[in-house]
């Protein structure tokens, strides 16, 4: 990977996703967003069809295929974008890598049963994130020993199980989850000791875009006011050591990384 980082843009094909649930939520709309997103200067686009936010709701596998399949394809034809799947399910694994996904972004770390085994034999790069908990319970009381050390204990052992399961070491990208599980001070420590996830030596992807996190460094500021700050969030990620990071706010964040480049 290029060492300067790469902008993966966010594009919620769904109703209920934290800041932009139901914006793009018609397949035209999500293709012109990320359309407008590769103009700003993204290099991935990242398409969900499952919200993760806390406690939302499971989406059934024919629903998720229905919001997520047709922008994939669509874009496949039109862009030569890099594009990404944020989804745990297998059969969606699948059939996006089938119509012109590059990546898997998988929140679960390819937990879900047979994923390993489906991957191992899909031509796609694999992101997998740290979440103590699930969607549903991931914030209710989130405890570690050493959060950095726990994430890297966990990114160990899910490394090994997919390098034992045939997918190999060069196509993975780890996550440590910001938000997932955490609480404000696990992520003011992650976010500080970012550099540390370096030791595995694979790309470090960070995704703090407009998350709680973000909004209480700015003292209580709602989603709609935490642009700059989820910029600058992103910055420090950088200046630790990501490889890749994951916005909302393709254009500020390239701008920012334009400045970042000149000045080192």
């Amino acid at each position: 990977m290029a060492t300067q980082p790469k902008i993966m843009g966010i594009l919620n094909v769904t109703p209920d996703s934290f800041f932009d649930g139901g914006q793009h939520f018609d397949v035209a709309d999500a293709i012109q967003n990320a359309q407008q997103m590769i103009e700003q200067g993204a290099d991935i686009i990242d398409i969900g069809g499952e919200s993760t936010r806390p406690n939302a709701d499971a989406v059934p596998l024919e629903e998720e295929l229905s919001r997520v399949i047709p922008v994939i394809e669509a874009l496949t034809k039109t862009t030569n974008i890099v594009i990404s799947i944020d989804t745990s399910k297998p059969e969606v694994m699948t059939q996006a890598v089938q119509a012109g996904a590059h990546i898997i972004n998988d929140v679960c770390a390819l937990s879900a049963e047979g994923a390993l085994k489906i991957v191992a034999d899909l031509k796609a790069d694999v992101c997998l994130m740290h979440m103590q908990g699930t969607p549903r319970s991931m914030q209710n009381n989130p405890v570690y020993g050493d959060v950095v050390e726990d994430i890297k204990y966990f990114f160990e052992r899910r490394i090994n199980a997919c390098v034992d399961a045939g997918i190999s070491k060069n196509r993975l990208i780890l996550d440590p989850g910001f938000g997932f599980g955490k609480t404000y001070e696990h992520n003011l420590e992650i976010l500080r000791r970012f550099d540390e996830f370096k030791f595995f030596g694979l790309p470090l992807l960070a995704g703090l875009s407009r998350k709680t996190m973000i909004g209480q460094m700015l003292g209580g500021r709602d989603i709609g006011e935490r642009m700059i700050g989820s910029v600058t969030g992103a910055i420090m990620a950088v200046q630790n050591g990501a490889n890749i990071v994951r916005v909302h706010d393709v254009l500020e964040m390239k701008d920012a990384l334009m400045v970042l480049n000149k000045v080192g």
